[in-house]
């Protein structure tokens, strides 16, 4: 009887075994390298030969200071106040395609700052990361964040503490800190760590600020308030400068935060009037901040008010004087000037870059229509060591002449003379 064996099974034991069941199995040791085919390497180009010749990255950040930017209009920046003689010219370059080329102007040596590689700068951040605290100079990447922090002292540095996260529910143009319609809740301890940590940090002068945490009823104002109290009562002798949102336009959260012991108020105006709903996110208005300035300068009578703007937006200078004149009418003491930077490629471009000249002349304006202080240069910002340092003085010696007159009215001391 012939055996059935399926079709397929026949076909299947007729095809040639395959070649690597016949050979023997071999195997070798790791490390032969014999057998080995050696890789094929890419064969240097021009560029790269270049590249390898030039200077390394240690030698860019360590190298002096060329003529072009050593020049006494952009070496004294962004302290000097004194007027420049005459600014260098613009720089320009093609870029893109061949057939779709476009002019960029390139960055101004007045603008470039060196890469903070100091020892100071260093142990600053490590602090800041193990006190989990967040700084706008990080968030907001701040250009001269080498010359606040890279002191030789870091008692005399300057670092602006930004309170409740580093997550705004607001979507300015020109402001690159992150944004959520819902961040994370607010941390309960953050006052009492924030007290703390600056308490031992030895400043003389702190500023805080905040995102905006339209999320909550009260704007985080109560957040902040306590903060403020905790800093007075652990370090007294601390000035604090609250540079805080416009709460919705809550007044009685302006009121809130500028009763809590501060002792400059701040809010920004950002641009003047007219660019404001293309600048700003349209939950802010220029009126609206007008009004939080005028009610935290009512709070105490000693109160300094504070704003800062950007320009090379496009603002017209008809529109810059208009801005002074309303900011004027409601007593704000102190105003900044600084050259807007494009964070991102996501962000408003630059319109202008204005020149060193052209802020030192809004410097003297502002100081020749009243203010009682004005810093203005292309790298000034709101928190801006410099002019932290004239509040600074400017309170203490309030301070002083309200402890004369004190002493005056007791009888305990001859009209006129000091202390």
């Amino acid at each position: 009887m012939a055996s059935k064996v399926p079709r397929f099974c026949r076909l299947y034991s007729q095809q040639t075994t395959p070649s690597f069941i016949r050979q023997p199995l071999s195997r070798s040791f790791a490390t032969e390298t014999q057998d080995l085919i050696p890789p094929t390497r890419r064969p240097t180009t021009t560029f790269r030969d270049r590249l390898n010749a030039g200077p390394s990255l240690t030698d860019f950040v360590n190298s002096p200071p060329s003529a072009e930017t050593s020049s006494p209009t952009s070496a004294n920046l962004p302290h000097s106040t004194d007027p420049p003689t005459s600014d260098p010219p613009l720089r320009t370059a093609l870029v893109g395609p061949a057939h779709r080329k476009r002019e960029i102007t390139r960055l101004p040596t007045w603008l470039q700052t060196p890469i903070p590689t100091s020892t100071n700068y260093k142990r600053i951040k490590a602090d800041l990361r193990g006190l989990n605290l967040h700084t706008v100079c990080e968030e907001a990447r701040c250009p001269n964040i080498n010359d606040c922090w890279g002191g030789s002292d870091k008692s005399a540095a300057t670092a602006t503490i930004m309170l409740m996260g580093d997550t705004c529910t607001r979507g300015c143009r020109f402001c690159s800190v992150k944004t959520s319609r819902a961040p994370p809740p607010l941390d309960p301890h953050e006052p009492e760590h924030t007290a703390e940590a600056l308490k031992r940090w030895g400043l003389g002068y702190v500023v805080l600020t905040s995102v905006d945490r339209d999320d909550l009823a009260d704007g985080g104002a109560h957040h902040f308030a306590e903060t403020v109290r905790k800093i007075k009562d652990k370090a007294p002798g601390m000035l604090v400068e609250a540079l805080t949102g416009d709460y919705g336009g809550d007044l009685e959260m302006v009121d809130l935060v500028a009763g809590s012991g501060l002792d400059v108020y701040a809010h920004n105006v950002e641009t003047v009037e007219a660019l404001t709903p293309a600048v700003r996110d349209r939950r802010a208005g220029f009126r609206q901040s007008l009004r939080v300035l005028e009610r935290a300068k009512g709070v105490g009578a000693g109160m300094i008010t504070k704003t800062s703007v950007m320009l090379g937006l496009g603002e017209t200078e008809e529109q810059v004087w208009e801005m002074l004149r309303e900011l004027r009418n409601v007593h704000v003491d102190v105003v900044t000037f600084g050259q807007y930077m494009q964070p991102t490629k996501r962000h408003m471009p630059v319109h202008t870059y204005v020149t060193p000249a052209v802020f030192e002349t809004w410097r003297q304006r502002a100081l020749d229509m009243g203010f009682l202080y004005c810093a203005s240069g292309p790298l000034v910002r709101s928190s801006y060591k410099a002019g932290e340092a004239f509040i600074e003085n400017v309170i203490k010696k309030r301070e002083r002449r309200r402890d004369v007159t004190m002493v005056e009215d007791l009888g305990e001391l001859p009209r006129g003379a000091s202390i």
